[in-house]
């Protein structure tokens, strides 16, 4: 349904700086998958996700959906196609208009899509129950109500034209852990229902392990590493998905300190991330990996299969 072939973005800076923002990533996804994306905060993940559908150009690199190369073609062309290939961004105060109210938002996402005004009102009325929403919203400004709130209208907005493809940025990140459960419910439900394939970008190993059915871990506008969701808990080869899996707290129960927080086989790193505006001849992680060998700073490695389905970025896992 989806793939990506060497896709690279970079962004101009004063004078002949450039700041990468994603180099050389490929992969391929298919319908009723969920494609998780993660990393630390400056990696990527967000302008993936805008580059998959569109919503900026990529500096190079292809992108097919539904076998059909949607890089070279026009705006016009590409709008019909739109319907099928949606976005939850990951700042809600800011993709609401603030001077639209929210019926009058979501309305308009239905007329637009060619659904009658009946059509629109039941479509809204039912995917607003889908989220946990009440009608009552409705008939309210954005700047009234919770970043919760607004970020399942904006789910709610993104569903409403059923697409084929979903890009969620950070859909969970501003809302409680129990409406955390029930829209991952709702996505799975969506996707068994519609076939739909997800993007699902994320901070949390935890949910990402529990979602998606693969992982692809970005550091630096490159892909790591890209396994199996289920092989992350025993089976992480990169040392930087080593390292994000010992930072993400888990309860351990000890007999003597029950409900001490504990990063089990902790993977320390050195230093911080680079900026990306800096030119790094060899494996980007390199400088902060406790692993590396001369090597790794002098070529770049390529994403080899070390497995079915495991993907590795490294000279040595």
């Amino acid at each position: 349904m989806l793939e990506v072939k060497d896709l690279k973005k970079y962004f101009k800076l004063s004078g002949k700086r450039q700041l990468w923002a994603v180099n050389g990533i490929s992969f391929k996804a298919q319908n009723n998958e969920v494609l998780g994306i993660v990393g630390e905060s400056g990696c990527g993940k967000s302008t993936l996700g805008r580059l998959i559908l569109r919503l900026i150009e990529p500096s190079s690199g292809q992108i097919f959906f539904n076998s059909e190369e949607i890089t070279g073609i026009s705006r016009r062309v590409l709008e019909p196609k739109r319907r099928n290939m949606q976005m939850v961004f990951q700042n809600p105060f800011a993709s609401f208009n603030p001077k639209i109210r929210i019926g009058s938002a979501l309305t308009e996402v239905c007329l637009y899509y060619g659904m009658s005004a009946g059509e629109s009102r039941e479509k809204i009325k039912q995917r607003l129950n889908d989220t946990g929403l009440s009608e009552d919203l409705l008939n309210r400004w954005p700047r009234e109500l919770s970043g919760g709130q607004l970020q399942r209208l904006a789910i709610t907005r993104a569903i409403l034209s059923e697409p084929s493809l979903l890009v969620a940025d950070e859909p969970l990140a501003s809302l409680d852990v129990s409406v955390q459960a029930q829209l991952l419910n709702l996505f799975e439900d969506l996707r068994k229902i519609n076939s739909m394939m997800m993007i699902f970008i994320s901070h949390d190993m935890n949910v990402v392990e529990y979602f998606c059915d693969r992982a692809a871990v970005m550091y630096m506008g490159v892909i790591m590493e890209l396994v199996p969701a289920s092989e992350l808990p025993r089976n992480s080869l990169h040392p930087y998905t080593k390292s994000l899996r010992s930072s993400a707290p888990r309860l351990d129960v000890f007999k003597d300190s029950p409900g001490i927080v504990q990063n089990t086989q902790a993977f320390k790193l050195k230093g911080e991330a680079p900026t990306s505006q800096i030119d790094i001849p060899g494996c980007p992680f390199a400088p902060r990996c406790p692993e590396a060998k001369p090597v790794c700073g002098e070529s770049m490695p390529e994403l080899r299969e070390v497995s079915q389905g495991h993907w590795v970025c490294c000279h040595f896992s």
